[in-house]
């Protein structure tokens, strides 16, 4: 287990309420993750690798330290996630050689089976039972290994089926729509989530690439550095808002008398 003084027991949900801001900040860190890992590959593998290894470290540092949800420390761990997850992704097929449908196949079993394994010595997948240190541990295994699948993903659909960064956006954005409906219709909450969380990443990835790469590759031009610094602003605008506001902030579950107490700010519910 880890250390308390490294990693304090949570005193409430580490995770924020799933709304639709949520789901906007999610899908430019994984646009700002495939741009930004481009770009620092672009200028020096070294370097980029080295940039995507020390900041996973120092968020997931920084974020195993907080004892509840902090927007910041939450979002900056995404966003580093997202920067690693690329790289390892990318690293395999481009580094190593393994074609994009066995590298997206490798990362599906494994997702797989730490959801398996998760399911079984936790009992739940729900991201409202974030609130113990071996929860978290489960959980940001599996936002990592969701960000590598759905580089290989974006990447198959791109250069395998030929679909190109733009269409395989398209694609991406009819697909996440399937489990938008599906909960609506009655679909497990918990699967229709993480089916979303998936498919995030090549959405804004492939919309990423269709905007930063050069017109020769399919994309408009406008170079990754520039997507990596607009969408960094815009992630950091939103995430001082929910900062500000106290927005996505789970109520916070009071053992001792069984409520639940209403997020900072909030007032309590009547009984």
């Amino acid at each position: 287990m880890l250390d308390e003084k490294l990693a304090p027991r949570p005193l409430a949900a580490k995770v924020p309420e799933i709304t639709a801001l949520f789901w906007v900040i999610k899908i430019l860190t994984t646009g700002t993750g495939e741009a930004a890992s481009d770009w620092f590959a672009s200028v020096n593998l070294l370097l980029a690798a080295a940039i995507g290894a020390v900041g996973f470290a120092v968020s997931m540092a920084v974020q195993f330290r907080t004892r509840r949800y902090v927007p910041a420390a939450y979002w900056f761990a995404v966003l580093m996630v997202a920067v690693f997850g690329t790289m390892a992704a990318d690293g395999l097929h481009k580094v190593v050689g393994i074609p994009y449908v066995l590298t997206t196949a490798l990362y599906a079993v494994a997702l797989a089976v730490v959801f398996m394994l998760w399911r079984r010595t936790e009992g739940t997948l729900s991201i409202h039972s974030i609130h113990t240190r071996r929860r978290e541990l489960w959980y940001w295994l599996t936002v990592l290994l969701t960000f590598a699948l759905g580089t290989a993903a974006g990447d198959l659909t791109a250069f395998v089926v030929h679909l190109g960064y733009f269409w395989s956006g398209v694609l991406f954005a009819a697909a996440i729509a399937v489990p938008a409906v599906g909960w609506r219709s009655g679909l497990n909450p918990v699967v229709a989530f993480w089916t979303a969380y998936v498919l995030t990443r090549p959405l804004g990835a492939s919309f990423a690439d269709w905007l930063g790469k050069s017109h020769a590759l399919g994309g408009l031009g406008w170079g990754d550095d520039i997507v990596t610094a607009v969408a960094t602003v815009v992630i950091a605008l939103l995430v001082a808002y929910v900062a500000a506001t106290g927005h996505g902030v789970q109520p916070e579950r009071d053992a001792t008398a069984g409520r639940v107490s209403p997020p900072p700010g909030q007032p309590a519910a009547s009984r």
